[in-house]
């Protein structure tokens, strides 16, 4: 039996039996329950039903559900049953049905429905547990004997099995579950359901759900006795379909198939591929649903889960051999197969494809690079005889190369290692805390570099770092240390800035004899710094003379920048208030980054004003000068210290003079005017209390304006007036202002010719004119408008009430006039009364009220409800 049919027979039995059929709910939960991330289980939309907090759309309901979880993903591939994605088939009675019904009906489908050998089927019922002061579910046994359940297929089974709970309080009751018994194939003569064996397959559960379980642990009747079951589909497809395991069945084997199509391999030729092809099957079919229900891959709450998924599927397809990109062709596979059940992924495929592209291509491109790195943390733990990987080492991997922690983890459990998780959450929590403060990190800090700290102090002479005054030094190379292609070295004079004060390190090349080597990074070790280089083989050697140049574009394009900073630090204080001060910066050669303290976001005006204002003081040429002094002497002359930095006692001191007086070890230009131009390309939010703009200086600024002015220019040719822009946008602007004119009056027109059909519908009720009707309207303000002109039309004593839908929602209107009031009539009563038929509220004047719903389908009962309520009243 297909899948689509198991589901198809399954909500046919119920629908024959009275049941609504409803669709499966979003697997991203409603925002009135935060209690999980993403829809778990079957029973899950339903929660307000149970709870008593909503009115279930009939007493009787039926559905296929969507499900994710992730408690068990390390299991996911290790196993024929654990999935990611699932289906849920379920039925639920709010106090209609109970164990009399829902047994019988659970026997008679899966023997008669789904042709089931009864032979076969085994079931579990609660045995009684002495803490709850249960005895055993004496009737569930009784309806299981009349089904015609031998006793000896009937297993008692205690609280930890068989009594579920929703919470440690709350609704709560025993259950019964169908097994199915596979044979001696699968386990040992004598075994039992409950028994940790393979041999029994569960695939029914019914929940009765019969009390209230209290803090103390005292059980109260529930009021209202309700009915919940689940059936995986999957796993009933494995065995309908008679496959070993669910990522066999209809639902999951065209994915396996594309997976053997790609990769060239065989499902089944040993553990590792099979496990590799079960992920990537069950994660990018998980993908594309989360990502068809709205979430998006990040690194917080339910887009951390889906990035996760999608990056543990890229990683097991790197196992596979797959070449990228090849996710989206899993997801288009997932679309073919399951969108006639769930119409939205073909809805939302261009948005399937475009998250599952980005994600693949953006992890791809350090998937490679990252393996690398684990792969020798791997051998060198082995070499050592450890059993376990350095929480720095796996932070790296997640910081620099984006592997989840999860990732890491369980690759390496793979190899028998095991990783501090106490160490890496200390790592997280500081970078959480930097990034807060936006104090940048220097590369050579103990967290993340120990090697560089290790090898520094291996030297006993410190590098004097000459690049202030020139950017070419020739010096010597004190010792250098190769591995894997790169080397880090020590140079007895270094030109080269090293990363600190938020300003980036200095890129260029060493030069020796016939060879070079680009430097790639420079590490800060104190008042000390190593570089890393892209090494020639092991031609680079202590002890050699090298030419030290650095990259003089970079390095010039980033003073430009550096100087802008304090600039704009000085003009935001000026403008803003001396409240202001740096939270965080990044000073790189293309664009700056400036973190700050202000409580609001700026306004265009003062962007505006604080952008001029730079350029002015570009424009004035001012000389900038930097003198080294006491930091006693730096803080009596004003000098400013940025947050998050360390200063010794000796400091250096950046001064444009009127301007700016800054503590800053940084590089930057001889005068304001080499900064050329100022361009502010962005301000928003950075963490609470702190706002961050972004600019750009120089070459990069100019070009900025170019892209704009071409922009202009299209806009323009666009508007027809390709020489001025504006008048085209002006002409363009009274147009729309006409045509919305005209659609205003058209509206007017609209509702008066409505107003006439509503007056033609008025009756009698008691000396009083009601008019109760639908109108295709759903926005309340309109709603009232015609309402108005209805009463002002009918004259004397009338009632108006007025329903209308949009979407799944409900506006209700109601005007009653003040002699109708005078009669008894409330338009705050009437409205009440309707309103709880669409499952609504509302409320107002007795002359005037609104209301809100959320169930369409009872609009005309709802407006029945309202006119009984006026003759009541006025009758």
């Amino acid at each position: 039996m297909k899948a689509s049919e198991i589901r198809q027979t399954y909500l046919s039995y119920f629908e024959e039996r009275g049941h609504k059929i409803v669709p499966s709910a979003s697997l991203v939960p409603s925002v009135l329950d935060p209690s999980v991330l993403l829809t778990t289980a079957g029973m899950q939309p339903f929660k307000p039903y149970f709870l008593g907090r909503e009115e279930p759309p009939a007493r009787r309901l039926a559905d296929v559900q969507k499900c994710f979880r992730t408690t068990d993903i390390e299991e996911v591939g290790n196993t024929a049953r654990h999935l990611t994605f699932f289906e849920m088939l379920g039925n639920w009675s709010f106090g209609d049905y109970f164990k009399e019904e829902s047994i019988p009906w659970g026997w008679e489908l899966s023997t008669q429905g789904f042709g089931m050998d009864p032979e076969q089927i085994w079931v579990t019922v609660f045995g009684g547990d002495e803490e709850l002061g249960l005895g055993p579910d004496e009737e569930a046994i009784g309806v299981w004997r009349r089904v015609g359940v031998p006793d000896e297929r009937i297993v008692r089974l205690g609280r930890e099995d068989n009594f579920w709970q929703a919470g440690p309080t709350g609704p709560c009751g025993p259950c019964s579950e169908l097994y199915l018994d596979r044979g001696e194939d699968f386990g040992a003569p004598g075994e039992r359901p409950g028994d940790d064996t393979d041999r029994f397959l569960e695939f029914w559960n019914h929940v009765f759900m019969t009390y209230d379980l209290g803090a103390d642990g005292s059980l109260a009747e529930l009021p209202m006795r309700n009915i919940d079951t689940g059936m995986g589909l999957d796993r009933m497809a494995a065995i309908l379909q008679g496959v070993p395991s669910v990522f066999e069945t209809d639902l999951i084997r065209p994915l396996l198939d594309l997976a053997e199509e790609m990769s060239g391999r065989s499902y089944g030729e040993d553990a590792v591929v099979t496990r590799a092809m079960r992920i990537v099957a069950d994660h990018s079919r998980g993908a594309s649903f989360l990502i068809a229900d709205g979430v998006v891959p990040s690194n917080e709450d339910r887009g951390y889960i889906l990035r996760r998924i999608m990056r543990r599927a890229i990683q097991q397809g790197r196992t596979l051999g797959l070449e990228a990109p090849w996710l989206g062709r899993f997801a288009e596979r997932t679309i073919e197969v399951m969108s006639e059940a769930y119409p939205e992924l073909a809805v939302e495929r261009g948005t399937i494809a475009r998250w599952v592209g980005d994600e693949e291509e953006s992890f791809g491109r350090t998937l490679e690079r990252g393996s690398e790195l684990l792969d020798r943390l791997v051998a060198e733990a082995k070499e050592s005889g450890t059993s376990w990987i350095d929480a720095a080492d796996a932070f790296k991997l997640h910081d620099t190369y984006g592997f989840p922690y999860d990732l890491t983890k369980e690759l390496l459990a793979e190899q028998g290692l095991s990783v501090d998780d106490g160490g890496f959450e200390e790592l997280m929590e500081e970078q959480r805390q930097r990034a807060r403060t936006g104090a940048a990190t220097a590369h050579g800090s103990e967290d993340t570099h120990e090697r560089v700290v290790a090898f520094a102090a291996t030297v006993g002479q410190r590098t004097e770092f000459v690049g202030y005054e020139t950017l070419r030094a020739t010096t010597g190379l004190a010792v250098a240390e190769a591995d894997d292609g790169r080397a880090l070295v020590k140079l007895e004079q270094s030109p080269f800035y090293a990363e600190g004060g938020g300003q980036v390190a200095d890129s260029g090349v060493l030069r020796w004899g016939e060879e070079e080597a680009k430097v790639v990074d420079v590490y800060r070790v104190g008042e000390d710094q190593v570089l890393e280089v892209e090494s020639a083989g092991d031609t680079i050697r202590g002890g050699a003379p090298v030419e030290a140049v650095v990259d003089r574009e970079a390095r010039h394009a980033t003073m430009r920048n550096h100087t802008a900073t304090h600039l704009l630090h000085a003009a935001l204080r000026e403008r803003l208030g001396t409240h202001v001060r740096q939270a965080g910066s990044a000073v790189r050669p293309d664009k700056l980054r400036f973190d700050f303290t202000h409580g609001q976001g700026l306004g265009a005006e003062e962007l505006r004003a604080v952008e001029d204002r730079v350029n002015e003081w570009i424009k004035a040429s001012q000389p900038v000068r930097w003198l080294e002094m006491e930091r006693a002497e730096a803080e009596r002359l004003g000098a400013m210290a940025l947050f998050g930095e360390k200063y010794g006692e000796w400091v250096r001191v950046v001064e444009v003079e009127g301007v700016s007086r800054e503590l800053c070890g940084g590089t930057h230009v001889a005068n304001t005017a080499e900064v050329g131009i100022f361009k502010i390309s962005s301000e928003g939010s950075s963490a609470a209390n702190v706002r961050r703009i972004e600019a750009l200086t120089g070459p990069a600024a100019i070009d900025w304006f170019r892209e704009r002015e071409d922009r202009l220019r299209e806009v323009g040719e666009l508007l027809g007036a390709p020489q001025d822009p504006l008048s085209g946008a002006r002409r363009a602007a009274e147009r729309l202002r006409e045509a919305g004119a005209g659609a205003q009056e058209a509206q007017r027109q609209a509702l008066g010719e409505e107003a006439e059909r509503l007056i033609g519908e008025a009756v009698d009720v008691g000396g009083v004119k009601a008019v109760v009707s639908g109108v295709s309207l759903a926005d309340q303000k309109q709603m009232l408008e015609l309402a108005n002109r209805v009463q002002s039309k009918l004259g004397g004593d009338s009632a108006i009430v007025l329903g209308g839908v949009e979407g799944d929602k409900v506006a209700l209107v109601v005007l009653v006039s003040k002699g109708a009031v005078e009669r008894g009539l409330s338009a705050a009563q009437v409205v009440r009364e309707a309103a709880a038929v669409v499952g609504g509220g509302g409320g107002g004047r007795d002359d005037m009220a609104q209301a809100g719903g959320k169930d369409p389908a009872r609009l005309d009962e709802a407006l029945e409800t309202a006119r009984r309520a006026i003759e009541r009243e006025a009758g």
